[in-house]
């Protein structure tokens, strides 16, 4: 894969940088020479998120901000000088967002206005605002193209459904060249346990564990490897303004359920452990989104990205990593960014 060097010397800043896709992006502009502005979410444990994970010489290269994105000040005064934004920032939680919605709608709506309004009074030249394929809900037809209905199927869903309608609108209202680029289910080393493939990686490898604990197997997934995702990023940031308020799918286009996610999981780990569906980790029913699967011709045609990593590579690189920190360091607070 070729490495753009559009990049080189820009200044860039990336919201949610502490998290598991935005410290990989982080890493990847920084390889590409970018001036990165990290901004991490503030906390009292003197912790950086996931940003601490990188080498220390990527680490050096990077000027990490603590902050809120609910804070339009700070917001605004972090978007003077930059070249390009990528808002990643979320409260990404699906469980919790039943506990807590109106949290969900302070941090993915207003916090997005936010960057949007700070990256309008700046000039910025490029703002990538990340969605999400649960705004499609349970597919109503297959593979999902950018045209199909919005679903507001739990309430971050929705939250997130009402930060993609601000973009669009402050792309057609002012002209802010916004693009929003909708991942499907990313995965990947950094993951936490709040996603289903790391959940069961860890069970799977944790001699700890006797059997391997999961919620219902039968939704279907369109499982994305981490720096597939982040290309992905890279690309539509590089687009043309023609390409403003337009949205973006980024999947592989194959779909397989949970369980056949877990078998494989279970066959690369050697795991023989058996596994029991707990009613507890399922979604309300009327909120589980069922099938998603990408259609991904259109970021495919505007800037030739195309997934590169299969599901099987990705999770061998997955393991490996699990392997390499389960010495108790996954209990560490840093990890449940």
């Amino acid at each position: 894969m070729s490495v753009s060097n559009l990049w080189r010397d820009r200044n860039v800043l990336v919201t949610g940088a502490d998290g598991f896709i935005g410290s990989h992006l982080v890493e990847a502009l920084v390889r590409r020479g970018a001036h990165v502005t990290a901004l991490a979410l503030y906390n009292a444990f003197d912790r950086h998120g996931w940003l601490d994970d990188m080498d220390d010489a990527t680490r050096a290269a990077v000027s990490i901000v603590r902050g809120d994105i609910r804070d339009p000040r700070q917001v605004e005064t972090l978007c003077q000088g930059q070249s390009a934004i990528f808002h990643l920032a979320a409260l990404i939680g699906i469980p919790y967002s039943y506990q807590a919605a109106s949290s969900y709608v302070q941090v993915n709506v207003q916090g997005t206005l936010n960057v949007l309004e700070g990256a309008r009074a700046a000039g910025v030249a490029r703002i990538v605002h990340t969605s999400t394929s649960e705004v499609y809900g349970t597919a109503l037809r297959r593979p999902i193209d950018e045209d199909h209905p919005l679903q507001g199927q739990s309430p971050y869903s929705a939250s997130k459904i009402g930060a993609d309608m601000m973009a669009e609108s402050y792309a057609r209202s002012f002209g802010l060249p916004v693009i929003t680029l909708r991942p499907f289910n990313t995965y990947g080393p950094r993951q936490s346990e709040r996603a289903v493939l790391p959940t069961v990686i860890r069970q799977a490898l944790d001699p700890a564990c006797d059997e391997i604990r999961i919620g219902d197997l039968t939704p279907a997934r369109d499982f994305t490897f981490v720096a597939d995702t982040v290309e992905a990023f890279i690309r539509v940031a590089e687009l043309d303004d023609g390409h403003a308020g337009t949205t973006f799918n980024a999947g592989t286009g194959r779909m397989v359920t949970v369980g056949e996610a877990l078998d494989t999981i279970r066959r690369l780990t050697g795991c023989a452990k058996p596994v029991r569906e707990e009613a507890a980790r399922r979604r309300p029913e009327n909120s589980e989104v069922m099938a998603l699967q990408a259609d991904h011709a259109r970021l495919t045609r505007a800037s030739g990205w195309t997934p590169a990593i299969s599901l099987e590579q990705g999770l061998e690189t997955t393991i490996r990593w699990w392997q390499e920190r389960l010495d108790g360091s996954w209990r560490s607070p840093a990890y449940m960014i």
